[in-house]
């Protein structure tokens, strides 16, 4: 049913999608007691209060415009958006350096794989959607020309890092609670966060670059900016000083348009097995 939903919508301009789902983000925060507790509470801890009220129609849109980044036409969807410093990317696919790309769940994520597909190949992580009827709509939408899949699983980790020594980039979203054993604590706005480590070891495996890269939504539905940023961090060090480097790194991403973070996920959350941060640190 969710996938002829999204069909129909997709023929809809884009202006009129964002609004229909800002009133989706309102009507979901009034109704929904856990989701505003927690879109409240991390918007408190990261320190963006001010935000609220932009990031619940926000994040209505980000669900909405799925829609259309799935489902309509990919020459329509190019046309809604615009690259800034593109130059970043060339310059190493041109020293045929692998390229890391990191995207928090900020903006129109779903976005920017696709812009970079449109210019050079691209292999994502990706985890299947919980419920099965979704899955021939999410992938049929994510695996589009250039752009190929790998599974979150060690096939997919394998798949990944045979890519990035071929030259090729790959994409991850650094910001996702990895299962045991596939991560660390590390600070995440003033609290600990488990966090992946799977990005550094990437790097560092196929002796590839760091690329930050996020899609701005604009106002009234005008469409997106797909900006790359250099990483500044440090890769250095243990896996927990890795993590908590990159963290740093899609913290100050988000700073750009905190509105627009998925800030109803519950990042803080502690998967089934993993000790708790204090454990870690005692032993």
């Amino acid at each position: 049913m969710l996938v002829y939903l999204f069909r129909a919508l997709s023929v809809f301009p884009l202006p009129f999608l964002h609004a229909l789902g800002a009133a989706l983000g309102w009507l979901v925060y009034l109704l929904s007691g856990s989701y505003r507790r927690r879109l409240r509470a991390n918007l408190a801890q990261a320190g963006y209060e001010q935000h609220l009220n932009a990031a619940v129609a926000e994040a209505g849109k980000a669900i909405i415009e799925l829609a259309f980044v799935w489902c309509a036409d990919p020459k329509r969807v190019a046309r809604h958006a615009s690259v800034e410093n593109w130059e970043l990317v060339q310059e190493r696919l041109d020293a045929g350096r692998g390229i890391v790309f990191l995207t928090p769940h900020l903006g129109c994520f779903e976005m920017t794989a696709q812009q970079i597909a449109l210019q050079t190949a691209l292999t994502v992580m990706y985890r299947p959607p919980k419920k099965s009827a979704l899955k021939p709509l999410v992938e049929g939408a994510r695996a589009r020309h250039n752009l190929k899949l790998a599974p979150a699983t060690l096939s997919g980790v394998r798949i990944l890092a045979k890519t990035l020594k071929s030259g090729e980039p790959i994409g991850l979203l650094p910001d996702q609670v990895p299962q045991e054993g596939e991560g660390v604590w590390a600070p995440w706005f003033g609290r600990t966060a488990y966090t992946m480590t799977l990005p550094a070891k990437l790097a560092q495996l196929g002796k590839a670059d760091i690329l930050l890269v996020y899609a701005e939504r604009l106002p009234k539905g005008r469409g997106y900016v797909v900006r790359f940023v250099p990483f500044e961090g440090s890769l250095e060090g243990s896996a927990s000083e890795q993590a908590a480097s990159i963290n740093r790194a899609m913290e100050q991403l988000i700073a750009r348009c905190p509105a627009q973070y998925f800030w109803s996920y519950n990042r803080y959350k502690q998967p089934e097995g993993v000790s708790g941060p204090e454990s870690e640190v005692a032993a």
